[in-house]
């Protein structure tokens, strides 16, 4: 049930933040010399009014076929990791986490490469006028494929493993934590608000404690679109940007990250969390966490809100 919940998670943050994460797309890899855009809601009206809403929505259908799968592989893992580490606790969430985080990225990589390309197909453009390199996600991975090979299509796969596998583990860790505090019981009236708090906020945190990474993986992945290319490696890739742009740099886009953050994540983890205790109503077990333990013991159950 993990996989499944995990899946309605993801389709429901998919379709929240999608638009938040071509705004980041855009300012992380915009050209500093001639940036385009002067900041998130900059970028959102000339999105808008240079290629409809519907600009906001590019790329949308590789997230949404990836986003939901490896959802379930995150809860799933996630879920079966902590009940082979046994014990719940701080330590063994973060842990659990980290191995999901890890996992998905063989799922990951791939789609946010695809992703990227769609969402920087047509920038700065007329929507008249544009024009289309790729029909869709899947077109635009099948030809990276025919020019780069597998290499290419999984270009972006280390900074990808060291942005998600930390992240995870700050997302469950941090969830655990604030599910604890707040006292999320199914009894509770304000279990939901609290179940959006919690994932919103443990979205943040997961964001926030890896961001830097994001930034560079995602101006690898743009890179050579246009067919120019400008980094050789993740090193190069990060002393150019911090020679042309400063420190800085890594903040590029944090804005728009963390305004879809909180409401991608409150969705994803209220979504799960409903599901599974709606499904677990029926067999006698009145957690409320989406990737809760079903312990042996009576001590190990005293702790509803954990994952």
């Amino acid at each position: 049930m993990d996989f499944v919940a995990g899946c309605l998670g993801g389709a429901a943050g998919v379709l929240v933040g999608h638009p938040f994460d071509t705004v980041k797309v855009r300012l992380q890899v915009q050209c500093a010399n001639k940036p385009l855009y002067r900041g998130t809601f900059h970028c959102f009206q000339s999105i808008i009014r240079q290629e409809s809403v519907l600009g906001l929505y590019k790329g949308i259908g590789s997230p949404m076929m990836g986003l939901t799968f490896i959802n379930a592989i995150v809860f799933g893992v996630q879920g079966n990791a902590m009940r082979m580490l046994g014990q719940d606790t701080p330590t063994n969430q973060f842990l659990a986490g980290a191995a999901a985080g890890a996992i998905q990225c063989i799922i990951c990589c791939p789609m946010e490469l695809a992703k990227t390309r769609m969402q920087m197909q047509g920038t700065g453009e007329k929507k008249s006028s544009s024009r289309k390199v790729y029909k869709n996600s899947l077109d635009c991975l099948a030809r990276i494929y025919q020019r780069e090979g597998v290499w290419g299509i999984n270009r972006g796969m280390v900074t990808t493993l060291i942005r998600e596998t930390p992240a995870f583990g700050v997302y469950f860790l941090a969830y655990d934590v604030l599910t604890r505090s707040l006292g999320c019981e199914p009894e509770n009236p304000y279990m939901i608000p609290k179940l959006l708090f919690a994932g919103g906020m443990a979205g943040i945190a997961s964001w926030i404690s890896t961001y830097p990474a994001d930034v560079i993986k995602s101006r690898l992945q743009a890179d050579g679109v246009g067919g120019r290319y400008q980094y050789s490696s993740i090193m190069d890739c990060t002393r150019k940007s911090i020679e042309r742009e400063g420190w800085q740099v890594f903040t590029r886009g944090l804005t728009s990250t963390l305004l879809r953050a909180f409401p991608v994540n409150a969705a994803t983890f209220a979504t799960v969390a409903l599901f599974l205790m709606y499904v677990r109503k029926d067999e006698g077990d009145n957690d409320c966490e989406p990737a809760s333990q079903q312990h042996a013991t009576l001590e190990q159950q005293t702790h509803p809100s954990s994952l």
